[in-house]
């Protein structure tokens, strides 16, 4: 058997975990964040940590639920493509300068957040951060590649088909936080270039996105460095941004299955947002 199910008992769960001491960290005693906005809206925190290594990173506020029915998945379908090569760099050049720096470049994609890292060395961050910039500002998205990665991505869904994405779809049924990262098979399929660079117009500027670093950088550093790369920003997109308000819902989805061996059981409860002071210290 098969159950995904929410309930509404948040506030107790809260408090039930303050009870316990090992549970919340003791949060004055972690580096601090200092946080500066660029004139286009931008944002650029950073948090100090001694070391010869720093992580920067984009995180632009985009993903499933700033999708529609009809283009669901295509923040994730972006994130790939964005290393697919740029009007500077091609693929292979942008993996041999990253591998030449002994370096390390992700991104990944959430529900609202979608997120492109390098973890380099001290001396190396101007350079991970100009690379970062370049793939997110001039990257080409050839109608080729798009054809191209369709089929990798309808891969990749296979392979998280056994996941329970359910848990969203019941929680926040008909709602775009409920829709999956990845999108249906038929949205995939049909996805163009088009659909691709009409989303970046829209979602990828400046206010809706943070440069990020962590490690052995001054923050002063970084601000400039964001400025240099990301200052061209634009402050606004082509379209008004697409954002449904999330409704929680208390329910449940059940599969029966004889032949299966165990049952598989997700519980959620709501907590509160991002924003919300117990956030934090409930992690």
């Amino acid at each position: 058997m098969w159950l995904a199910c929410t309930g509404s008992e948040s506030r107790k769960t809260l408090q039930l975990a303050r009870g316990f001491s090992f549970s919340v960290a003791n949060l004055d005693t972690l580096p601090k964040t200092t946080l500066s906005t660029l004139g286009n809206g931008l944002r650029v925190a950073s948090e100090p940590c001694a070391g010869d290594s720093v992580t920067v990173g984009v995180w632009v506020d985009t993903g499933s639920r700033y999708e529609t029915e009809e283009n669901n998945g295509v923040a994730h379908f972006l994130e790939h493509l964005f290393f697919k090569g740029t009007k500077n760099r091609s693929q292979h050049d942008l993996e041999i300068e990253i591998e030449n720096m002994g370096g390390h470049l992700n991104a990944y994609t959430s529900r609202e957040q979608t997120v492109f890292f390098a973890r380099v060395f001290k001396n190396d961050a101007g350079k991970a951060l100009e690379i970062l910039s370049d793939i997110l500002q001039n990257s080409e998205f050839d109608p080729r590649q798009v054809e191209a990665e369709k089929g990798t991505i309808l891969r990749e869904m296979q392979e998280v088909e056994g996941q329970i994405e359910e848990l969203h779809e019941t929680a926040y049924r008909g709602c775009s936080l409920g829709r999956t990262i990845l999108g249906p098979t038929e949205n995939i399929q049909g996805m163009t270039d088009s659909m691709i660079r009409d989303y970046v117009d829209t979602h990828y500027t400046a206010p809706r996105m943070v440069v990020v670093g962590a490690g052995a950088i001054e923050h002063e550093a970084l601000v400039k460095l964001a400025d240099t790369h990301f200052g061209n920003v634009p402050t606004e997109g082509k379209k008004p941004v697409t954002f449904e308000k999330a409704v929680y819902t208390g329910s449940e989805i059940r599969w029966r299955v004889d032949d299966m061996p165990a049952a598989h059981i997700a519980y959620a409860l709501p907590i509160g947002g991002w924003t919300d002071a117990d956030t934090f210290p409930f992690m």
